[in-house]
């Protein structure tokens, strides 16, 4: 008797790998299958990374980048893209024109620094990021730390948040999510097409172990727009699940431990 399974919405990310196992694709591919996708990844570097910081880092060729992500889409195809670490400018425009080519929603990752503070973006590639990959970015999701190195603008409070959007705006995502959680009090992002607001807030959390907080809300967007949703919805979501595994995040090694991309499943309470 043949059984037949419907097909999940199929998710791609481009990014590298965090050997800790906490962000990168491997926080890719754990919130995609807990959201109820098929993740699949096209790897950019390779990291030596744990909890105390990312000890190495090589980039691929941009010949096996290209491979993979003709080999994934030519043949499986996608319902959304989601970009992380892509550390050159050669990478990053490689991959800007693949994503132009292909008739899916793509959330931006603007990566430039780890949780623990290393650089993950050479400095000469900060153009093409504004000039190549943020223009086909249905949403881009970078954090006040990548704000300022793509603008210049510091963000102190929520005010600045609302100016660093239209400046990251002008660069030509139709979305932006401007994350605001190194500010204090609640935890509170931006997200706006320029027209029209939305303020996502929640509890800040007592819990430091939020590694992999940004690979996992941009690819929980990315989940949320491969099932159909409008970009406000998939934000939402996206932003619900994040705080509900920041909240059952956990120790590992003897520095910030990851996020729990399982807490769904393993029935934690429900973000507040």
């Amino acid at each position: 008797m043949t059984v037949t399974t419907a097909v999940p919405p199929r998710v791609l990310t481009v990014a590298g790998s965090d050997s800790g196992g906490g962000a990168g694709i491997q926080a890719d591919l754990k919130t995609m299958l807990a959201l109820g996708t098929h993740g699949m990844s096209v790897l950019t570097a390779v990291t030596a990374q744990n909890s105390l910081g990312v000890q190495g880092a090589w980039e691929l060729p941009v010949e096996a980048v290209r491979a993979q992500y003709r080999s994934v889409v030519d043949d499986i195809g996608v319902q959304a893209v989601k970009t992380g670490m892509l550390s050159s400018a050669a990478l990053v425009e490689t991959v800007a024109a693949l994503l132009a080519g292909t008739d899916a929603p793509v959330v931006v990752d603007p990566v430039g620094v780890s949780k623990h503070g290393d650089a993950l973006l050479a400095a000469e590639a900060l153009d093409s990021v504004r000039t190549k990959l943020l223009p086909v970015a249905t949403v881009a999701t970078p954090n006040l730390d990548e704000v300022t190195q793509l603008t210049g603008i510091e963000v102190t409070d929520e005010p600045g948040m609302r100016r660093a959007a239209a400046e990251v705006l002008s660069y030509g995502p139709r979305w932006v999510v401007v994350k605001g959680g190194h500010l204090p009090g609640e935890a509170v992002d931006l997200l706006t097409d320029g027209s029209e607001e939305h303020w996502l807030r929640a509890p800040r959390l007592d819990n430091r172990h939020t590694h992999g907080t940004g690979c996992t809300l941009a690819s929980a967007i990315a989940c949320g727009l491969a099932r159909g949703q409008d970009v406000p919805t998939a934000v939402r979501g996206a932003k619900a699940y994040v705080t509900g595994a920041i909240r059952a995040g956990f120790a590992l090694g003897g520095g910030i431990g990851p996020v729990d991309h399982g807490w769904l499943a393993r029935g934690s309470a429900a973000p507040a």
